[in-house]
């Protein structure tokens, strides 16, 4: 499962790929605004945006690319390693099937 994080913090970015791999995950990691944003998050299962530590541009663009590409998106104001465990954990049971792909989640 190919997942997109938004935001977080730098110095955790090795800990949230940690956290991936434990979990099975391929995880990137957009926490810099970047350019075309829209075509980098076409090939993901879903997004999860840290709404704490992200611009607010950031997060409108990657919101409006989860939208036109129909990804479900997942908001969560903490941006710690525990949270993201939590949230790949989620990710990763079967209730995340159940999700509409037009629904976004915030936590």
């Amino acid at each position: 499962m190919n997942i997109a994080l938004i935001g977080g913090i730098d110095r955790l970015e090795r800990h949230y790929q940690e956290e991936a791999v434990r979990a099975g995950v391929d995880l990137k990691i957009f926490n810099i605004s970047e350019a075309n944003i829209n075509a980098k998050l076409k090939q993901v299962d879903a997004v999860v945006i840290f709404t704490n530590k992200v611009s607010h541009n950031m997060k409108k663009q990657a919101m409006a690319a989860a939208k036109s590409n129909n990804i479900p998106l997942f908001m969560h104001h903490s941006c710690g390693v525990c949270t993201l465990r939590d949230c790949l954990n989620c990710l990763m049971t079967s209730k995340f099937s159940h999700y509409s792909r037009q629904e976004s989640y915030h936590v």
